[in-house]
């Protein structure tokens, strides 16, 4: 599912404490090995009645070329409303606040040393009430042509805003800081933005600055003070420059009726980062989020982990993407809380112990860090590794039987200060955006003593479109189709896949799915198909179960651990430019963090590289020799950095190949083009090796 670099960058810092004190390991007041042992041998409880036969997760429906929905739907019906009085995220808020008025809606630390402050359901409907009246005063029409630009990371005042544009109809178009220059122009311009709300004096700066680029912008609200420089700049350029509590108190002076949306209507347009070109505007309907939104509910419900205004979640990921939203919008919907990080990520463990959040949304990226730190503590003493092991193995034990707790004795000697770090009231955490390993799954699983519940989908099903449920340990698949959407593989030839050997290309079809790409007829219809089939260019194949498994990608585009999507050809074409390589394969994978590369080096250019390094030896050899791949790999690396690649595009090791791809070899096809997937088999041993060598590395 679903993220951005900005992600990245948080699961750089995530778990940066020197000692990790949150993530030792209960030795204190060492238990003897006599009594660990006895704690070993006990008996754990019986299995639970699951929520669905997890040997029929699915039913195939007879009349659509086999397409399956999720066992969880009613008469074979796709669902999409889960509660009745939530069929747009306009009702949906509305009904958050008449289950919640006076309990705490957003919280947010004003400063470091101070606690959490909280505003009532209540005070963040009459905000939104004063800001959307605000926003017509000023001209912006009531109606769901118009799009307001809002430039922000997450805090209280985004969520106000988003309401205040359902409450008119009005559309939100999200920006983000990792889109780029050109992009930020493509979208002002192709969305129309007027408007722009924008959290801080940076960001309104650089939208001034580049002002002729899109001359349709004519108003800037800005959330915190603006500064003197700020309101120079916007004056000259002819710029409204205005306060977000100056709309509000405009708003409050001239109060006006709301003009609700309707479930068929334009909710956000979601610009996807793209990995080529400009990015897409995805076209999300209240209807399409909502659908998406009920679906989840009802696996939720079904699986006993259904969502109570007690519920309190944590927001960090990127409110500018769908999964992050969808996410609020069902926290919103059934009146619970939601506390926003700091927006420092060193601080994040300190704001998820004060939280103490009941639902924690992650990215493989972070669980990884997490479980690598556990690890790492650990393995520091002999007596903790022995203990941890005992305790992984006698959860792992329940877990195949569907039992999945946090009051174990090993919950209380091994596990209670990890699942304290997390603030001790964790009864699910949701994973999407890429694949994540069954160890770290499952070991979570045991750690934590809590549901981990993995997703897939993209920004154009609105963000979810399958789930895993509650007591599968089985890991390596993304679970049933959502009780709101069908799936259907469909044949991808060239690549040996087929339907009737249950794989093939991933289509998704049901009202979570867009209705398009904002003014971009062709690409819609490159996604959509004529009976209203998304195809996701993602290979997936049926499990027995009736999970989905995701095991390739159609097009040459694949996703890295962070989530982040990435053009392997695109980098080829640089990198083939250096004068020592004739040809070059660029691989990376969804449970690694980098890219590698297969190199074969240019005969003509050979000799006088080796000459210049001092080297000698037949063809082998030299590419062989360490000196030459450091030489390659220094080229490859300024090649990468001359062209702006971005970290996540550069390789970080080569294997040298000394003979040339070929159609003869069975490397190349007769028209010279590489046979991405053969290539990719036939050097799997050295890419195995080079990831190995790597995570040695990142190991010690």
């Amino acid at each position: 599912m679903f993220m951005v670099s900005s992600i990245q960058s948080w699961c750089n810092n995530f778990c940066q404490r020197p000692t990790m004190d949150y993530i030792k390991l209960a030795s204190a007041g060492v238990v003897t090995l006599g009594a660990a042992t006895a704690y070993y041998l006990l008996q754990g409880p019986d299995a639970p009645s699951l929520p669905v036969d997890l040997d029929q997760q699915t039913t195939i429906l007879p009349t659509t070329d086999g397409a399956r929905i999720s066992r969880m739907c009613d008469d074979n019906e796709l669902i999409t409303v889960f509660y009745s009085d939530f069929d747009t995220l306009y009702t949906g808020f509305q009904r958050g606040v008449r289950l919640s008025g006076d309990k705490p809606c957003l919280g947010w630390k004003p400063n470091p040393s101070t606690p959490y402050t909280w505003m009532t359901y209540q005070e963040v409907n009459d905000r939104a009430t004063a800001f959307g009246a605000g926003l017509v005063k000023l001209g912006l029409k009531p109606v769901n042509s118009t799009r307001v630009g809002i430039y922000s990371q997450n805090r209280p005042e985004y969520i106000i805003a988003d309401q205040a544009f359902f409450r008119h109809s009005m559309c939100g178009v999200p920006l983000y800081d990792t889109l780029g220059d050109e992009a930020v122009d493509f979208i002002v311009n192709q969305a129309d933005l007027s408007a722009i709300i924008c959290d801080k004096n940076v960001k309104a700066k650089t939208l001034l600055d580049r002002r002729k680029a899109f001359p349709v912008l004519d108003t800037i609200i800005l959330m915190e003070p603006a500064e003197e420089e700020i309101k120079a700049k916007a004056k000259a350029e002819g710029v409204r420059l205005l306060q977000m509590h100056e709309v509000e108190t405009l708003g409050k002076d001239n109060p006006t009726a709301p003009t609700p949306p309707k479930p068929e209507d334009l909710c956000m347009v979601c610009y996807t980062s793209g990995t080529t070109g400009l990015p897409k505007g995805v076209m999300l309907s209240h209807g399409n989020l909502v659908s998406c939104i009920s679906g989840a509910l009802r696996v939720l419900d079904v699986c006993n982990l259904t969502l109570t205004t007690e519920d309190v979640l944590i927001s960090y990921l990127p409110l500018a993407h769908s999964y992050e939203r969808v996410i609020e919008a069902c926290f919103l919907g059934v009146g619970a809380r939601i506390g926003f990080f700091q927006g420092d990520v060193k601080k994040l463990m300190d704001d998820i112990k004060e939280l103490k959040p009941t639902i924690f949304p992650s990215v493989p990226r972070l669980l990884n860090r997490f479980y690598d730190k556990v690890l790492s503590g650990v393995n520091a003493s002999r007596v903790k590794k022995f203990l941890f092991n005992m305790a992984i193995n006698s959860k792992a034990k329940e877990l195949k039987k569907g039992v999945i707790r946090n009051n174990s004795v090993w919950d209380k000697l091994v596990f209670k200060a990890v699942q304290a770090a997390l603030g001790g009231r964790v009864r699910a955490i949701t994973t999407g955006s890429a694949p994540i390993s069954g160890t770290v799954l499952n070991t979570l699983r045991c750690i934590v003593g809590c549901p981990v519940l993995e997703g897939y989908g993209q920004t154009e099903n609105s963000a979810v479109s399958t789930l895993t449920v509650v007591g599968d340990s089985e890991a390596g698949h993304v679970g049933p189709p959502l009780p709101c959407n069908m799936i259907k593989l469909v044949d991808v030839p060239e690549m040996e896949y087929y339907s009737n050997n249950n794989k093939g290309e991933v289509c998704l079809k049901g009202p979570n799915v867009f209705s398009g790409y904002l003014k971009d007829p062709e690409k819609t219809k490159e996604a959509l198909d004529e009976d209203g089939w998304l195809h996701t260019g993602d290979v997936g194949e049926w499990l027995p179960s009736g999970a989905l498994k995701i095991i390739d990608r159609k097009k040459h585009i694949f996703k890295l651990a962070q989530g982040e999507y990435i053009a392997p050809e695109k980098i080829e074409n640089i990198l083939v430019q250096s004068p020592y390589v004739a040809q070059v394969y660029v691989h990376g994978e969804s449970l690694q963090a980098c890219l590698v590369g297969i190199v074969v080096l240019d005969p003509d250019a050979l000799p006088a590289l080796a000459s210049k390094l001092g080297l000698h030896g037949s063809v082998v050899e030299l590419s062989n020799n360490p000196e030459m791949k450091k030489a390659v790999m220094k080229d490859l690396s300024e090649l990468a950095k001359k062209n702006n690649l971005s970290s996540l595009e550069q390789v970080r090791d080569i294997h040298i190949h000394p003979e040339l791809f070929s159609v003869d070899n069975g490397l190349l096809t007769p028209t010279f083009k590489t046979k991405r997937n053969d290539v990719r088999k036939y050097f799997a041993e050295p890419i195995g090796s080079m990831y190995s060598k790597m995570a040695d590395v990142v190991k010690s």
